[in-house]
Protein backbone atom coordinates (compact mmCIF):
# COMPACT_ATOMS: atom_id res chain seq x y z
CA UNK A 1 0.00 0.00 0.00
CA UNK A 2 2.75 2.59 0.73
CA UNK A 3 5.84 2.07 -0.97
CA UNK A 4 9.01 3.95 0.04
CA UNK A 5 10.48 6.38 -2.39
CA UNK A 6 13.50 7.96 -0.74
CA UNK A 7 14.48 8.26 3.13
CA UNK A 8 11.46 9.55 4.63
CA UNK A 9 9.59 9.85 1.66
CA UNK A 10 6.79 7.29 1.04
CA UNK A 11 4.20 6.52 -1.69
CA UNK A 12 0.59 5.33 -2.37
CA UNK A 13 -1.37 4.77 -5.78
CA UNK A 14 -5.02 5.55 -5.41
CA UNK A 15 -7.61 4.75 -8.42
CA UNK A 16 -8.17 6.74 -11.50
CA UNK A 17 -10.64 9.86 -11.29
CA UNK A 18 -11.75 11.29 -14.32
CA UNK A 19 -11.13 14.88 -15.15
CA UNK A 20 -12.40 16.82 -18.00
CA UNK A 21 -13.62 13.17 -19.29
CA UNK A 22 -9.88 12.43 -18.96
CA UNK A 23 -8.61 9.06 -16.99
CA UNK A 24 -6.11 10.70 -14.32
CA UNK A 25 -4.37 7.85 -12.23
CA UNK A 26 -4.20 9.01 -8.42
CA UNK A 27 -0.93 9.43 -6.13
CA UNK A 28 0.07 10.53 -2.94
CA UNK A 29 3.38 11.00 -1.15
CA UNK A 30 3.81 11.37 3.02
CA UNK A 31 7.11 12.02 4.60
CA UNK A 32 7.79 11.87 7.91
CA UNK A 33 9.18 14.91 9.60
CA UNK A 34 11.96 15.05 12.20
CA UNK A 35 9.52 15.84 14.99
CA UNK A 36 8.06 12.04 14.35
CA UNK A 37 4.76 13.35 12.36
CA UNK A 38 3.82 13.10 9.39
CA UNK A 39 2.84 15.35 6.51
CA UNK A 40 0.96 14.19 3.70
CA UNK A 41 0.36 15.54 0.32
CA UNK A 42 -2.37 15.38 -2.39
CA UNK A 43 -4.21 12.20 -0.19
CA UNK A 44 -5.95 9.53 -2.38
CA UNK A 45 -9.06 7.76 -1.84
CA UNK A 46 -8.78 6.79 2.13
CA UNK A 47 -8.88 2.85 2.83
CA UNK A 48 -9.12 1.20 6.33
CA UNK A 49 -5.76 -0.61 4.44
CA UNK A 50 -4.01 2.72 3.83
CA UNK A 51 -5.30 4.03 7.24
CA UNK A 52 -3.62 1.60 9.07
CA UNK A 53 -0.37 1.97 6.98
CA UNK A 54 -0.17 5.72 7.47
CA UNK A 55 -0.88 5.85 10.86
CA UNK A 56 2.27 2.79 11.26
CA UNK A 57 4.19 5.81 9.93
CA UNK A 58 3.52 8.10 12.32
CA UNK A 59 0.52 10.42 13.91
CA UNK A 60 -0.48 12.55 10.82
CA UNK A 61 0.06 16.44 11.30
CA UNK A 62 -0.25 18.46 8.20
CA UNK A 63 -2.11 17.66 5.20
CA UNK A 64 -1.38 19.68 1.86
CA UNK A 65 -2.95 20.09 -1.41
CA UNK A 66 -0.59 21.38 -4.25
CA UNK A 67 -3.41 23.26 -6.15
CA UNK A 68 -7.30 23.89 -6.22
CA UNK A 69 -7.81 20.36 -7.88
CA UNK A 70 -6.23 18.44 -5.76
CA UNK A 71 -8.89 18.46 -3.14
CA UNK A 72 -11.39 15.28 -3.28
CA UNK A 73 -10.38 13.30 -0.64
CA UNK A 74 -9.51 15.71 1.61
CA UNK A 75 -12.76 15.51 4.01
CA UNK A 76 -12.55 11.91 4.50
CA UNK A 77 -8.70 12.33 5.58
CA UNK A 78 -9.55 15.50 7.95
CA UNK A 79 -12.40 13.46 9.18
CA UNK A 80 -10.68 10.37 9.93
CA UNK A 81 -7.53 12.38 11.45
CA UNK A 82 -9.33 15.58 12.62
CA UNK A 83 -6.16 17.13 14.85
CA UNK A 84 -4.36 17.36 11.43
CA UNK A 85 -4.21 20.50 10.06
CA UNK A 86 -5.18 21.44 6.78
CA UNK A 87 -3.39 23.72 4.27
CA UNK A 88 -4.47 25.43 1.23
CA UNK A 89 -2.85 26.04 -1.98
CA UNK A 90 -3.93 29.46 -3.30
CA UNK A 91 -7.45 29.76 -4.33
CA UNK A 92 -8.64 26.46 -2.60
CA UNK A 93 -10.09 28.34 0.93
CA UNK A 94 -12.30 30.17 -0.98
CA UNK A 95 -13.38 27.21 -3.32
CA UNK A 96 -13.90 24.82 -0.64
CA UNK A 97 -15.07 27.02 2.33
CA UNK A 98 -16.49 23.71 4.14
CA UNK A 99 -13.22 22.63 4.71
CA UNK A 100 -11.54 24.42 7.97
CA UNK A 101 -7.64 25.08 6.52
CA UNK A 102 -5.04 26.25 8.65
CA UNK A 103 -3.26 28.37 6.41
CA UNK A 104 -2.74 29.03 2.76
CA UNK A 105 1.01 28.27 1.50
CA UNK A 106 3.16 30.23 0.24
CA UNK A 107 6.52 30.81 -1.15
CA UNK A 108 7.71 29.81 2.52
CA UNK A 109 7.67 26.87 4.14
CA UNK A 110 5.73 26.87 7.57
CA UNK A 111 7.84 26.56 10.91
CA UNK A 112 6.06 23.38 11.64
CA UNK A 113 8.19 21.67 8.16
CA UNK A 114 10.38 24.45 7.33
CA UNK A 115 13.19 22.04 8.73
CA UNK A 116 12.55 18.88 6.43
CA UNK A 117 10.58 20.42 3.37
CA UNK A 118 10.83 23.89 1.61
CA UNK A 119 8.03 24.84 -0.80
CA UNK A 120 7.65 27.57 -4.03
CA UNK A 121 4.44 28.97 -5.84
CA UNK A 122 4.39 28.85 -9.66
CA UNK A 123 1.76 32.31 -9.55
CA UNK A 124 1.06 33.87 -12.88
CA UNK A 125 -1.52 32.13 -14.00
CA UNK A 126 -5.44 33.67 -13.91
CA UNK A 127 -6.60 29.69 -13.80
CA UNK A 128 -4.56 28.10 -10.68
CA UNK A 129 -1.45 28.42 -9.17
CA UNK A 130 0.25 25.42 -7.73
CA UNK A 131 2.94 25.03 -4.87
CA UNK A 132 5.87 22.57 -5.57
CA UNK A 133 7.53 21.00 -2.50
CA UNK A 134 11.21 19.81 -2.06
CA UNK A 135 11.75 16.90 0.53
CA UNK A 136 15.44 17.79 1.40
CA UNK A 137 16.38 14.29 3.19
CA UNK A 138 15.45 12.37 0.09
CA UNK A 139 16.12 15.03 -2.56
CA UNK A 140 12.91 14.98 -4.07
CA UNK A 141 11.00 17.30 -5.90
CA UNK A 142 7.19 17.04 -5.31
CA UNK A 143 4.79 18.21 -7.85
CA UNK A 144 1.14 18.09 -8.54
CA UNK A 145 -0.05 18.84 -12.48
CA UNK A 146 1.99 21.04 -13.46
CA UNK A 147 4.38 17.73 -15.18
CA UNK A 148 2.16 15.27 -16.57
CA UNK A 149 4.23 12.07 -18.16
CA UNK A 150 1.85 9.54 -18.88
CA UNK A 151 3.48 6.04 -20.10
CA UNK A 152 2.78 5.78 -23.73
CA UNK A 153 1.47 2.37 -22.90
CA UNK A 154 -1.43 3.84 -20.43
CA UNK A 155 -3.33 6.35 -23.09
CA UNK A 156 -5.16 5.15 -26.22
CA UNK A 157 -7.96 6.05 -28.61
CA UNK A 158 -8.81 9.47 -29.21
CA UNK A 159 -8.17 10.58 -26.05
CA UNK A 160 -4.39 9.05 -25.93
CA UNK A 161 -4.30 11.06 -29.15
CA UNK A 162 -4.98 14.31 -27.38
CA UNK A 163 -3.09 13.63 -24.68
CA UNK A 164 0.13 13.04 -27.04
CA UNK A 165 -0.49 16.38 -29.15
CA UNK A 166 -0.81 18.38 -25.74
CA UNK A 167 2.71 16.70 -24.71
CA UNK A 168 1.85 15.00 -21.76
CA UNK A 169 2.76 10.85 -22.85
CA UNK A 170 6.58 9.75 -22.25
CA UNK A 171 9.56 11.04 -20.45
CA UNK A 172 9.32 14.45 -22.35
CA UNK A 173 6.20 15.30 -20.77
CA UNK A 174 5.22 18.65 -19.13
CA UNK A 175 2.48 21.06 -18.51
CA UNK A 176 -1.07 20.75 -20.25
CA UNK A 177 -1.12 23.32 -23.15
CA UNK A 178 -4.50 24.98 -21.37
CA UNK A 179 -3.01 25.56 -18.02
CA UNK A 180 0.29 27.11 -20.16
CA UNK A 181 -1.71 29.69 -21.66
CA UNK A 182 -2.99 30.76 -18.11
CA UNK A 183 -0.04 31.95 -17.36
CA UNK A 184 -0.32 35.85 -18.57
CA UNK A 185 2.74 36.90 -16.64
CA UNK A 186 5.74 34.66 -16.39
CA UNK A 187 8.19 36.51 -14.26
CA UNK A 188 6.62 34.43 -11.18
CA UNK A 189 6.91 31.06 -12.40
CA UNK A 190 10.25 31.88 -13.52
CA UNK A 191 11.34 32.80 -10.25
CA UNK A 192 10.21 29.75 -9.46
CA UNK A 193 11.40 27.45 -11.55
CA UNK A 194 14.54 29.01 -10.56
CA UNK A 195 14.09 28.25 -6.65
CA UNK A 196 13.97 24.62 -7.82
CA UNK A 197 16.64 24.42 -9.75
CA UNK A 198 18.68 25.65 -7.11
CA UNK A 199 17.41 22.67 -4.91
CA UNK A 200 19.24 20.38 -7.21
CA UNK A 201 16.69 17.73 -7.27
CA UNK A 202 17.85 14.40 -7.35
CA UNK A 203 14.01 12.53 -7.55
CA UNK A 204 11.11 13.71 -9.13
CA UNK A 205 7.34 12.64 -7.45
CA UNK A 206 4.47 13.66 -9.59
CA UNK A 207 0.98 13.24 -9.41
CA UNK A 208 0.30 12.06 -12.59
CA UNK A 209 2.96 9.73 -14.91
CA UNK A 210 6.31 8.53 -14.31
CA UNK A 211 8.70 9.73 -11.80
CA UNK A 212 12.26 9.33 -11.31
CA UNK A 213 15.14 8.44 -9.23
CA UNK A 214 17.70 10.43 -10.66
CA UNK A 215 17.87 13.09 -13.26
CA UNK A 216 15.40 15.15 -11.66
CA UNK A 217 16.37 18.84 -12.39
CA UNK A 218 17.00 18.31 -15.83
CA UNK A 219 13.37 16.49 -16.59
CA UNK A 220 12.27 19.89 -14.59
CA UNK A 221 13.85 22.14 -16.96
CA UNK A 222 12.74 20.42 -19.88
CA UNK A 223 9.43 19.92 -18.98
CA UNK A 224 8.93 23.76 -17.68
CA UNK A 225 10.72 25.38 -20.79
CA UNK A 226 8.00 27.03 -21.63
CA UNK A 227 8.63 29.46 -18.58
Amino acid sequence: MLNDFGPSLYVAEGPTVSFAGFPYPTRMALARLSDGGVWVWSPIALTPQLADAVQAIGPVRHIVSPNKLHHLFLPAWAEHWPHAQLHAPPGLARKKKALHFESELGNEPPSAWQQDIDQVVFGGSFAMNEVVFFHRASRTAIVGDLIQRFPAASVSGWKGWVMKLGGLVGEHGGTPPDWRASFLRHGPARAALHKVLAWNPQRLLIAHGMCAQAGAAEIIAAALRWI
